[in-house]
């Protein structure tokens, strides 16, 4: 079994750093909207909660030049 690693700090109100073994994130937002996630291999997700067991996510990869 793989040994994983995820860690997430509250660096302002609405601000969280989430760092993983590979990569670093930067979320905002998500209290009582969407949520802005931007990745540092270029991933950039928006998604917001809806009402029940919903969800919905938006994810686009950088282009590679």
């Amino acid at each position: 079994m793989p040994l994983t690693f995820r860690k997430s700090f509250r660096i302002l109100p609405g601000v969280r750093l989430n760092i993983n073994r590979r990569s670093w994130s930067i979320t905002t937002g998500g209290e009582h909207g969407p949520r802005k996630t931007h990745s540092s291999t270029g991933r950039r997700t928006t998604s917001m909660d809806l009402p029940g067991p919903f969800g919905w996510r938006r994810t686009t990869k950088a282009r590679r030049r």
